[in-house]
């Protein structure tokens, strides 16, 4: 007898968490009664969180207790593999599975499709997904969740509702104070290579970043993104000794961290993944002037009036004084975008900016990045494994695997 799946659309305004909860303390909704009283696993980035929380505070290996390497350290496919692999071994009735897909590039892709059509067979799937060309295609029992009202979705009508474009009015605000540099090239990267316990992951690896320049940045899981990132950054030692030239200055010419930082407005993901503060929507934007998460300063007028035109500009100033932590996660994106950019940085680094966002909102992401390479002087490395629906970059930097290393290549 063929296992039942289904797939549950998601947008940021869904109860995706409550779903979850509800799913696994068997509580289920009427359209899942043939699951009760079956027992399920979770498949997510926060499963995979919780693994690596017990490695780094309790020293216990658990999904990865085969091989040396820690799980933080994995690339997402590997992490992802190890997860799947420890869940089956529990042998659940029911597998949920929270966009699957983020942060993996097409091989990983690839092969967890391949899996998990495997297993289809014995272990029913639900699918719950923010891009509808992430469903797999053997689900054919689909649903919207609206808040925490299952809608069902006609098989045929998914994907009929294109995302209708959207230009933010008014210009992008200037800083308080720009931060200003001399010279051409911001980041210079010379015959750059870098191993880890003996595995080469970077091999000669020749980049300019010049000012006002946009550039995406594309490679595979495991390639090295993270690291020619951290590098930047001032994070990674393994910059010392090689030629890494950082806003004119050779890496290790004593030049601090926080030097570095203050020329830098970053953004990922995981940044909030686990904040709790109770910090207000325009403090966190604020904040960005600080290069804190969070703000632990009494603002100027200045930066208050700065940071309503910001708000104004992404149509949010109604939600200044609504908590961060009570905003959509397509809101809450759209807030840390503006305060990684709020101090126009000569540097504005987007890490995986999308991952988890849904179609509109990510349309919309994509666009505010867009306009502000156009009308600001900052330049911008963006980083994703999607392919990106309208992003504008000038150039692509892509890091190609090979046994000696990723090597770089213009696109």
């Amino acid at each position: 007898m063929s296992k039942a799946h289904w797939a549950i659309l998601i947008d940021n305004n869904s109860q995706k968490q409550f779903l979850i909860d509800s799913l696994l303390q068997g509580n289920v909704p009427t359209t899942f009664e043939s699951l009760k009283p079956q027992k399920g696993a979770l498949f997510s980035k926060l499963a995979l969180e919780a693994f690596i929380d017990e490695e780094e505070r309790h020293g216990r290996k658990i999904i990865n207790s085969k091989t040396a390497q820690l799980l933080k350290t994995m690339s997402s496919g590997e992490q992802k593999k190890a997860l799947l692999a420890h869940i089956l071994k529990q042998h659940p009735d029911f597998i949920i599975l929270d966009n699957p897909f983020d942060n993996l590039d097409s091989d990983a892709q690839k092969a967890l499709r391949k899996k998990l059509q495997a297993i289809a067979d014995t272990t029913s799937l639900i699918q719950i997904a923010s891009r509808k060309n992430d469903l797999l295609p053997f689900i054919h029992t689909i649903a919207q969740l609206e808040g925490k009202l299952l809608v069902p979705v006609n098989e045929k009508e998914v994907g009929s509702n294109r995302v209708m474009p959207k230009t933010f009015q008014g210009t992008i605000p200037t800083p308080l104070q720009p931060i200003e540099f001399e010279g051409e090239a911001l980041i210079e990267l010379k015959n750059v290579s870098v191993s880890y316990s003996g595995k080469p992951i970077l091999n000669n690896i020749n980049w300019t970043i010049n000012k006002g320049s946009f550039w995406e940045l594309r490679g595979k899981n495991g390639s090295g993104k993270t690291t020619i990132l951290s590098m930047i950054t001032g994070e990674n030692p393994k910059g010392y000794g090689q030629e890494l030239y950082i806003f004119g200055r050779k890496k290790g010419s004593g030049e601090s961290v926080w030097d570095i930082k203050k020329r830098i407005g970053y953004f990922t993901p995981s940044m909030t993944d686990k904040f709790t503060g109770y910090h207000t929507v325009e403090h966190m934007v604020i904040s960005g002037l600080h290069d804190s998460i969070g703000l632990y300063v009494t603002p100027t007028e200045a930066q208050i009036r700065l940071a309503k035109e910001w708000l104004q500009l992404i149509e949010m100033w109604h939600l200044k004084d609504t908590l961060y932590h009570d905003l959509s996660m397509g809101q809450k994106r759209l807030v840390m975008c503006i305060r990684a950019m709020i101090k126009h940085p000569v540097l504005l680094i987007l890490d995986e900016p999308t991952a988890g966002l849904d179609d509109t909102s990510a349309h919309l992401f994509v666009q505010l990045v867009n306009k502000f390479a156009k009308e600001s002087a900052s330049a911008i490395i963006f980083v994703s494994h999607r392919k990106e629906r309208g992003l504008l970059p000038d150039r692509v930097y892509r890091l190609e695997k090979t046994n000696m290393g990723s090597v770089g290549k213009m696109v």
